[in-house]
């Protein structure tokens, strides 16, 4: 009787060991209730722009950050796909595993969550940049890229007066040509002439977000021809224009690039104190996720388009270099202040902007 009573408690022992949270060498696991994926183009999750913003938001709602990512695999992960024949297999793989939500960033996206969406109607989506799929099952998150995106305009048009440079020209190059790209193109070139009316502008698209080579070659290309300051909204091809920008002002040239999406004051760093980063156009786009995710684990998701502006705090401006002086960063957070009011208001598409007296009849951008 002994016997069998020992070993009936060496066996609740057992199972209740057995169901006791789980731990790792790094802690305890934080049970948040909610999984997610992050989908992501070509580009990856390390970027240093667009998709590393999503990425973070995801570390921030699970506690953990960039350096310790403790519950990756089990709470949360990251899948990049080589091209995009692989986002169809990729949506419906995250679909099967069972994830409480699925991120996927960029309009690129917009054809194969349609379809993977329709067919998967139990599941939660998020899409980042696009407000136009139909599907009951899908969250969907834009920001108002053209007023972040005027912010800068002023400040490189500020600096440029600051640092009396005669006729100055500025340039943008964009990633893949589209509605989203075109309001970082237009809002940047309104800032400008809102300063400098008589600006001189020229453009180039890559058409790919990972080709940095190329914006690192038409960057130096137009540095060299006398251009002032480039703001590239490219994803990882813009890194290119840093890139460019850097190695320029270790060699004593007066040039800036202008960073997009997160804070890139860091990727332009050619000391230890000075970076060839003016400013960036800071997107919060880990504040869609975090909506998402908190929305999912409130039991309130709802396939609803939300829209992150100025006034939200969804876009922003970087002022992480001490090259943008403080009179320019005083004069930005009025500017701020008069777009969120709706003093000044922001045209978010070419055809709006070429309404606009003085308006370039030339870029290449395209509302489609």
């Amino acid at each position: 009787m002994k016997k069998l009573f020992y070993i009936c408690l060496a066996f609740v022992l057992l199972l209740s060991f057995s169901c006791e949270r789980k731990t790792d060498d790094l802690g305890p696991i934080t049970d948040m209730g909610v999984t997610v994926r992050l989908l992501t183009d070509s580009t990856g999750v390390d970027d240093k722009s667009f998709n590393a913003a999503a990425w973070r938001g995801i570390l921030e709602f699970y506690g953990d950050s960039w350096a310790n990512q403790r519950q990756r695999g089990r709470a949360y992960d990251w899948v990049t796909a080589t091209d995009q024949s692989m986002y169809i297999p990729n949506l419906r793989q995250a679909t099967d595993e069972g994830y409480d939500l699925i991120v996927v960033n960029g309009f690129t996206w917009d054809g194969a969550l349609t379809q993977v969406s329709n067919d998967n109607p139990d599941q939660k989506y998020l899409i980042v940049d696009v407000d136009w799929v139909e599907a009951q099952n899908v969250m969907q998150a834009t920001y108002a890229e053209n007023e972040g995106s005027y912010l800068v305009g002023v400040a490189a048009a500020l600096k440029a007066l600051e640092d009396g440079i005669e006729n100055p020209r500025f340039g943008f190059i964009g990633g893949v040509p589209g509605a989203v790209i075109t309001k970082f193109h237009v809002g940047y070139v309104q800032g400008i002439l809102s300063v400098i009316p008589n600006a001189q502008m020229v453009d180039y698209y890559v058409n790919s977000w990972n080709e940095p080579g190329h914006a690192k070659i038409q960057a130096m290309t137009w540095y060299d021809s006398g251009v002032y300051a480039i703001f590239s909204a490219a994803g990882n091809s813009g890194n290119g224009t840093i890139a460019q920008a850097r190695e320029y002002r270790a060699a004593g040239r007066n040039v800036w690039a202008i960073g997009v999406d997160s804070d890139q004051f860091e990727d332009g760093l050619y000391n230890a104190t000075e970076s060839a980063v003016l400013t960036s156009m800071i997107k919060r786009v880990e504040s869609s996720v975090l909506y998402a995710l908190n929305e999912v684990r409130n039991g309130t998701f709802a396939p609803k388009v939300i829209v992150f502006d100025l006034k939200a705090d969804g876009v922003g401006f970087s002022d992480a270099n001490p090259a943008l002086s403080r009179d320019i960063v005083a004069a930005l957070e009025v500017v701020k202040g008069q777009i969120s009011s709706g003093e000044i208001v922001v045209a978010a598409t070419l055809a709006e902007a070429m309404r606009l007296p003085g308006f370039p009849r030339n870029l290449r951008a395209i509302d489609d």
